[in-house]
C-alpha cells in the first residue's frame, strides 16, 4: 500500500468502521513504524488463506478482513452456482475465533449460502471430514493453527475436504482482491439466516460419525483392548480443539490409563502455559512430562491447537528416559506398523501408494520400496497430498495407503483430506499396545527401524525476520541462493539442484537439465551425495525462511554429527 499513513487516517475517521477499532488506532497515533506494519499492504489472502496478527488495520486480523475475504470467496461460489451445497464452518481456541466464525457465516448466508456451523470449537481434520459428509462445496476454518497467540487465521478448504489447490486458489483469491470497500460486504441478521433455512448448527452426531470412521481403521482392536488396560499415555490439547475429540476415542478403543494435563485441557486462546502452542517446540511438552514422570507414562503426546499436528516423546526402557520424535520419526513409525499389518493381513492393496513432502525423511523412500508402494513428492502443504489423492482417487491408478509431511503431520486413511493429529494419535497408541505385546516401547521399534533401513536423520532452522525489512532480506536470501551456483554443502557434493519457482532441475555432475513437474514454488532444492539433501523456502504463513536438511548414517552417533555438520554449513551459506 502506497501511502501507509493515508489509509491509518481513512480508517480512523471513516464512517465504515466502528468505534473500537479507531480507538484502538488513535492509541498508536504517535508511533509510525506499528502504523507502517498495520497498514504498510493489505493482509494477503494467500494459497493457505488468511494467517495475521489479531487487530485493527489493513494488514491484520480483523471482521473487516475476514469480511472482505468471506465476500470474495461467496463471489466466486455464487459464481460457480455452488451455494445450495452449502459450506461447512469449524474454528479452534484462538481468541476472536467464535467470533469471526459467526460473521462468515452470516456473510455467506446474506448472499444466499446456505451454511453449516459447528456448535462449538472443532479440530481441522474433523472439518474436512464433515466437508466431504455433508457433501459441502467448501468449508472454512478459523486457525492460526501452531503460531503464537496474537495471530488467526482463515483456511478454505473445497468439495472434496481438501484446501484449495492450483488453479481454484488463484481464482478466489482473485475474486477476495476484487472486493475493494468493505461496504461491498453484505449482511444478514442470524434471525433472519435461521428463518430462511440458510444457518445450521452441526452438532455432536458428526463427532460420532467421525469417531466411528477412525475406530474403524484400528488393525489390532484385541490387542488394543488387552494392552490398553495397561498402556498409561499423557495428552495435552495445549488448550486447543484437540480434546473435543482425542480422550473419548482413546477411552472407546479400550486405553484405560489416559492422563490428559489438567492445566491444558481447556481451550484458551491466550495459551497461558506456553510461549508457543505447537508441539514441535520441546518446551510445550513440560507439564505433560511432568505428569507422565509422575504417573510412569508410556507415551506422551501433544496436538497443536486445531489438532492437526501431533508431537511425541515415548519412554525409553533402558534409560528410562522420555525420547523426543521429530514429524519424521513420528509419521514414520505409524507408517512402518500399518504398512507392515496391512501386508501381513493381506490387506495392503497391490496398487499402493505412499505420498510425502519434498523437505520430508528419505527413509519414506526406503519403506515405499520395502513393501512396494508408489511413492509420489509434493510441495510443503497438505493440501498438495490432498490433490495427489483426488487425482487418484479419479483415475484409479494407486490406492491411498499413506501421507505425511515433516511438520507433524499425517494421515492414514482417505476419509478426510488434510492431516489429522487426532487419528495420529490413536495410530500411535495402537501401535504402543501392539510392541507393548511384544515387550518393546515405541522408542524400541524406532531403533528397529534403523536398524532395518539406516540412520535417516532430519532438521529444520527458521530463521526468524519480521515486519517490512524482514521481508525485504527473505527476498534477498532467496535470491542470493537462487543466482549462486554452489557445488559443495559442507562435506556434501550437490548431484541435483532443483529451482521449483522455475521449473528447473540441472543434474550437476551430468550439465543435464530437465524440469521439476511441480507447480510453481519459490523453493530450492540440493540433491546430496551420500542420500543427504538440503532445502530452502520462504514460510507461507509466518515471517521466516526455512532451511530443511537430512542424511543418513551408520549409527545414532554418526547420523547426528553428520546432520549437525549439514545444517552448520547450510546456515553459514544463507546467511552469507
Amino acid at each position: 500500500m502506497s501511502n501507509y499513513l493515508e489509509e491509518y487516517e481513512r480508517w480512523c475517521g471513516s464512517q465504515e468502521f466502528d468505534d473500537k477499532t479507531k480507538e484502538e488506532l488513535l492509541k498508536i497515533k504517535n508511533d509510525e513504524k506499528e502504523i507502517e506494519d498495520r497498514f504498510y499492504k493489505e493482509l494477503e489472502f494467500g494459497t493457505a488463506g488468511l494467517r495475521g496478527i489479531i487487530g485493527a488495520g489493513t494488514n491484520r486480523m480483523n471482521k473487516y478482513t475476514v469480511g472482505k475475504a468471506t465476500q470474495g470467496l461467496a463471489n466466486y461460489i455464487l459464481e460457480q452456482g455452488a451455494q445450495d451445497k452449502g459450506v461447512a464452518i469449524s474454528y479452534d481456541s484462538r481468541i476472536m475465533s467464535k467470533e469471526f466464525s459467526l460473521q462468515t457465516a452470516l456473510i455467506l448466508n446474506a448472499n444466499g449460502i446456505k451454511t453449516f456451523l459447528f456448535e462449538n470449537l472443532r479440530p481441522v481434520p474433523e472439518l474436512s471430514f464433515a466437508v466431504r459428509e455433508l457433501k459441502c462445496t467448501a468449508g472454512i476454518m478459523i486457525t492460526a493453527s501452531h503460531n503464537p497467540p496474537k495471530y488467526n487465521g482463515y483456511k478454505v478448504y473445497w468439495d472434496d475436504g481438501s484446501q484449495i489447490v492450483s488453479p481454484r486458489d488463484k481464482d478466489i483469491i482473485a475474486k477476495v482482491r476484487a472486493v475493494k470497500e468493505y461496504s461491498e460486504i453484505k449482511e444478514i441478521s442470524k434471525e433472519e439466516a435461521i428463518e430462511r433455512g440458510l444457518f445450521n448448527i452441526i452438532g455432536t452426531e458428526m463427532d460420532d460419525k467421525y469417531i466411528n470412521t477412525l475406530k474403524s481403521l484400528i488393525l489390532n482392536t484385541e490387542i488394543v483392548k488387552e494392552q490398553g488396560k495397561k498402556l498409561k499415555v499423557v495428552y495435552t490439547p495445549l488448550h486447543g480443539t484437540g480434546n473435543t475429540i482425542a480422550e473419548r476415542l482413546l477411552k472407546e478403543i479400550g486405553l484405560e490409563n489416559v492422563y490428559v494435563v489438567p492445566e491444558q485441557k481447556d481451550p484458551d486462546g491466550r495459551f497461558p502455559t506456553v510461549d508457543y502452542p505447537n508441539p514441535e517446540d520441546k518446551k510445550s511438552f513440560k507439564l505433560a512430562l511432568e505428569l507422565a514422570k509422575k504417573v510412569d507414562a508410556d507415551v506422551v503426546l501433544a496436538t497443536d491447537p486445531d489438532a492437526d499436528r501431533l508431537g511425541i516423546f515415548a519412554k525409553d526402557s533402558i534409560t528410562g528416559e522420555y525420547m523426543n520424535y521429530t514429524g519424521n520419526m513420528s509419521a514414520l513409525l505409524i507408517a512402518e506398523y500399518r504398512i507392515s499389518q496391512m501386508k501381513e493381513k493381506g490387506m495392503l492393496p497391490s496398487n499402493g501408494m505412499m505420498i510425502k513432502s519434498i523437505v520430508s525423511s528419505n527413509l519414506t523412500d526406503a519403506i515405499a520400496k520395502e513393501y512396494n508402494l508408489k511413492l509420489y513428492s509434493v510441495l510443503t502443504g497438505f493440501k498438495n497430498i490432498g490433490a495427489v489423492v483426488k487425482r487418484e482417487e479419479e483415475s484409479r491408478e494407486h490406492k491411498y495407503v499413506f501421507g505425511y509431511e515433516e511438520s507433524y503431520g499425517c494421515l492414514i486413511g482417505d476419509y478426510a483430506r488434510d492431516k489429522d493429529g487426532i487419528s495420529a494419535v490413536m495410530a500411535l497408541c495402537e501401535a504402543a499396545c501392539y510392541y507393548k505385546a511384544k515387550g518393546e516401547t515405541l522408542w524400541d521399534q524406532m531403533i528397529n527401524i534403523y536398524k532395518k533401513y539406516g540412520y535417516y536423520k532430519e532438521d529444520q532452522v527458521s530463521i526468524v525476520l519480521e515486519g517490512v525489512e524482514g521481508a525485504r532480506e527473505i527476498q534477498e536470501m532467496m535470491l542470493n541462493m537462487r543466482n549462486t551456483s554452489i557445488d559443495k554443502i559442507g562435506d556434501y557434493k550437490v548431484l541435483v539442484f532443483k529451482d521449483v519457482d522455475k521449473d528447473y532441475v540441472k543434474n550437476m555432475i551430468t550439465g543435464e537439465e530437465t524440469k521439476t513437474g511441480l507447480p510453481k514454488s519459490n523453493v530450492l532444492y540440493y540433491g546430496l551425495e551420500n542420500n543427504s539433501w538440503c532445502c530452502i523456502r520462504p514460510s507461507g504463513t509466518e515471517p521466516k525462511i526455512k532451511l530443511y536438511m537430512g542424511i543418513k548414517g551408520n549409527s545414532e552417533e554418526d547420523a547426528n554429527a553428520k546432520l549437525e555438520d549439514l545444517k552448520n554449513a547450510m546456515v553459514a551459506i544463507v546467511k552469507k
